[in-house]
């Protein structure tokens, strides 16, 4: 019996090869591989050499690497106004950036700091997120600028407490966790010293981020968190009587998320992230205006962030997506505006940082880490919505408001000479140095300011000088810094709130105080 004859593997290959031809023939003879295959010169079917491809819900495709702006972001919905314009967060035809310019963007969700970094300094990321807040931290390691802001965080972050904790002062020897070097951690040094503390009065327990903050606080390691929304809500809900302390609602204008790229690049690259900036901001605008658009953009951040539709509407809500104008203030542009700029939160936290030993050697300039060109070269100027946020204002004071518990309390002595009520050059000093920074980053939170005196001389007339005295405090900061009036609650306390003894010199010029009170709304 003969034995079965082998094929070779060549003969095999060479037997497929035949019959996929032969296949392939007859169905392309019969029509029916028409529109399936791509033809030559089909731009939309085939992918050109060193491009990147990636599918859109519409359909549409991108073009080559060099018509994508790749940036850097965290999970916050503070960048949804250039999400929202681009039409998603991958780079597609859909983006209105690539409709009215020829590029796209595709945003890259860094959560991770060192990584974010690292793909910054690697070039895989053309621009990043970082807050002005922090950035004094790392301006000296990273060759960069920032050339816009994209949002105020008006509830993103906050402070969870434990029961007993009503006020800032309660914290005084108690344990916080807190990210290290951001948003977080400026935002309780911010807010201690709205309360007379510093860093040193609190046991700091240090975190990589504020989500690790929040687990600290829910296994009952420490009396306090400072965490992002909406684990605010999560940590008070699984914690029996804690409560948000404060949060950025009322501190609202402290932690402000803007954009940096290397210098390099921004020099070369002016007219294009002028374009994305004057797109990003009508976006911003958008949403501002309209809830529609809104939900748009929350669907657009949940898809891109894999998170709940309703997590990302209220991520959207716990910020202020800054306009035109907005920046047009935060860079300094606007010689009547007398709010909080970038320059004012990067100096201040350069110096603070630096005191507290996490700043080694000296902070770039201001001038150096920032280009305005960007902003100031925008064609935006009379647009719908890009005027900036205007003043908070307050209804008029009630009883209850001069009874009512403070979130902080901050003793500040001012010198009056005796008898008198009117502020002398020094005292302007004074307030402008220790409490005027924490009036314009608090500015939703409404002020008491009471005044007190020694015991020297009639009650009576000490309540009325001490009354005089606090509203002369209130309308300095009122003509120098454009506050509402109803937004001072003014007492006079005379000698009832005597906190030292006025049977010396030192208790009786420690009484002659004022103190400055935030109140919550």
């Amino acid at each position: 019996m003969a034995g079965k004859t082998r094929l070779t593997p060549f003969a095999k290959l060479l037997i497929v090869v035949v019959l996929v031809g032969g296949l392939y023939f007859g169905l392309s003879t019969a029509g029916v591989l028409d529109g399936l295959i791509p033809s030559p010169g089909d731009d939309n079917n085939v992918q050109k050499e060193g491009s990147k491809i990636e599918q859109f819900e519409s359909g549409d495709l991108i073009t080559t690497e060099d018509d994508v702006i790749n940036i850097g972001v965290v999970t916050w919905g503070g960048y949804a106004g250039g999400q929202y314009w681009n039409n998603g967060f991958e780079a597609t035809k859909a983006s209105r950036f690539y409709k009215e310019h020829g590029f796209a963007v595709n945003f890259k969700v860094l959560d991770d700091f060192a990584l974010s970094r690292d793909a910054f300094n690697a070039g895989e990321v053309d621009l990043l997120w970082c807050t002005i807040d922090a950035f004094p931290t790392e301006a000296s390691g990273l060759d960069a600028q920032v050339v816009f802001q994209a949002d105020w965080s008006r509830g993103g972050d906050a402070i969870v407490v434990n029961r007993g904790i009503n006020s800032v002062g309660d914290l005084k020897g108690k344990s916080i966790a807190v990210a290290a070097l951001t948003p977080s951690h400026t935002f309780l040094i911010w807010l201690l010293d709205a309360g007379g503390l510093t860093t040193k009065d609190v046991n700091i327990i240090e975190v990589e981020s504020a989500i690790d903050a929040a687990t600290i606080f829910k296994s009952r390691k420490a009396d306090a968190a400072v965490v992002w929304s909406p684990d605010d809500q999560d940590c008070v809900e699984k914690i029996r009587g804690a409560k948000v302390l404060e949060s950025t609602k009322n501190a609202s204008n402290i932690i402000a998320d803007v954009f940096i790229g290397k210098k390099d690049y921004v020099a070369a690259n002016k007219q294009r992230l002028g374009q994305l900036y004057e797109g990003w901001m009508r976006g911003a605008a958008e949403i501002n205006a309209s809830d529609e658009a809104k939900v748009t953009a929350s669907k657009i951040l949940a898809a891109g962030l894999n998170l709940p539709e309703d997590f990302c509407y209220n991520a959207i809500n716990n910020v202020r997506l800054t306009t035109h104008g907005d920046n047009e203030n935060f860079f300094g542009m606007n010689r009547d505006y007398n709010g909080v700029t970038g320059e004012d939160l990067y100096n201040k936290m350069g110096t603070i940082y630096t005191n507290l030993g996490y700043i080694k050697g000296k902070i770039p300039s201001y001038r150096l880490v920032t280009d305005k060109d960007i902003v100031a070269t925008a064609n935006l100027a009379g647009e719908d919505g890009q005027a900036a946020e205007g003043k908070k204002t307050f209804t008029e004071a009630t009883d209850e408001d001069k009874t009512k518990e403070a979130i902080s309390s901050k003793q500040v002595s001012i010198s009056f000479r005796s008898g008198e009520y009117k502020l002398d050059p020094n005292a302007k000093t004074i307030i402008d140095l220790q409490f005027a920074d924490i009036a314009r980053t608090f500015s939703n939170a409404r002020i008491r300011i009471e005044g007190n005196t020694d015991n020297v001389g009639n009650p009576e007339s000490n309540k009325k000088l001490s009354y005089l005295r606090a509203q002369s405090v209130a309308q300095y900061l009122q003509e120098e810094y454009g506050f509402d009036q109803n937004r001072f609650v003014i007492i006079g306390n005379g000698s009832d709130k005597s906190i030292a003894d006025n049977n010396t010199p030192t208790g009786k010029a420690q009484n002659r105080r004022t103190d400055f009170e935030l109140i919550a709304k």
